[in-house]
């Protein structure tokens, strides 16, 4: 009888273990910032994608977290220090990790989020053109020399004063989170008065009599370009390559999702974001033709070009795709 109940208990336990491998648990860790840029996430979130995706894929129990950083520099710090799985935020940043962690982590762009302009707003009626920027201004961005919107200024500056200038107007930028940067700008309190920054905030700061705009990212560029990406570690790729594919697919979904369901989406983002801005404003930023939700990178060699003239970073990819892991490689990247 002993051998018998002995026997039971080893059948149930294998059982179980069974069970359990068949759910393939697995904790994901995510970080975004600030922004209608990051809605694919908040409706990934929404609408609980990612646990569909592992599903298919046999991973029935999924624990998934998600931070909120105030700029790239500190999101790549908790990916390398192992606090993070994916992290987001603009094309700079992407380029840095990328470059920093080759042979180590090797750190890959997942995807692009989205194409976004960002603007360059002013309260100060003197300035038209980066040009008319005096020692007396402050610009604001959400990482000094770093963050996408940092390294679009020098790409202005460079274009107006020459490469040798591209930090012309380095002095003037300060480090601020985008909704305290929008509440300097628009109290006047001359703490700052001008705002490198996405939407909504560059669409709710135009709505201000006082502010308009002094250069938008898509002129530097050239056109429609990434703003926001996706990334994580080849180590995890490897190691989760179900949770991988699930996160793209998850993505791709709520690309799909925002499309055709701009209402919806809107409504998403006022709740994730906890916004108190009116619906019809957000459906109407999702509407807008210059603004895409996209997985598909566009103008990655622009920056990669610049960043590596200007000694940002140092390698230089041939092409997009090295920086991306292959997953996007089909898409009409640039």
């Amino acid at each position: 009888m002993r051998a018998v109940r002995l026997g039971a208990a080893f059948l149930a336990g294998a059982i179980a273990l069974g069970l359990s491998g068949a759910s393939g648990a697995e904790t994901v860790r995510f970080a975004q910032q600030y922004g209608v840029g990051y809605l694919p996430l908040m409706v990934m979130r929404h609408n609980h994608l990612i646990q569909k995706y592992a599903a298919q894929s046999g991973i029935h129990d999924v624990k998934i977290t998600w931070s909120t950083f105030g700029g790239g520099a500190a999101m790549n710090a908790a990916l390398l220090s192992g606090n993070l799985d994916f992290a987001s935020g603009g094309v700079g940043p992407l380029l840095k990790i990328w470059d920093k962690t080759q042979g180590i982590y090797d750190v890959h762009g997942v995807a692009a989020l989205n194409s976004l302009p960002n603007l360059l707003n002013t309260t100060n009626p003197n300035v038209h053109s980066i040009a008319d920027f005096t020692d007396k201004d402050r610009i604001a961005l959400p990482a000094v020399k770093v963050s996408i919107q940092a390294i679009t200024l020098q790409m202005a500056a460079a274009k107006e004063w020459g490469d040798k200038h591209y930090d012309k107007l380095d002095h003037l930028t300060v480090s601020m989170k985008h909704p305290d940067a929008m509440a300097a700008l628009l109290s006047g309190g001359g703490q700052i008065d001008a705002h490198f920054t996405s939407p909504p905030y560059s669409v709710e700061e135009l709505a201000d009599p006082k502010v308009h705009t002094v250069l938008s990212s898509y002129q530097v560029l050239g056109g429609k370009s990434t703003f926001n990406t996706l990334w994580a570690s080849a180590k995890y790729r490897k190691e989760h390559p179900k949770m991988f594919d699930a996160v793209f697919k998850a993505l791709q979904a709520a690309d799909r999702f925002i499309k055709a369901h701009p209402e919806e989406a809107a409504q998403i983002y006022i709740e994730e974001a906890h916004s108190k801005l009116p619906k019809k404003l957000i459906v109407s930023i999702i509407t807008n033709p210059e603004n895409e939700f996209t997985t598909t990178p566009k103008n990655i060699m622009k920056y990669a070009d610049f960043m590596y003239k200007t000694g940002s970073i140092k390698h230089l990819p041939k092409s997009w795709k090295d920086v991306f892991f292959k997953n996007v490689w089909n898409e009409p990247g640039s």
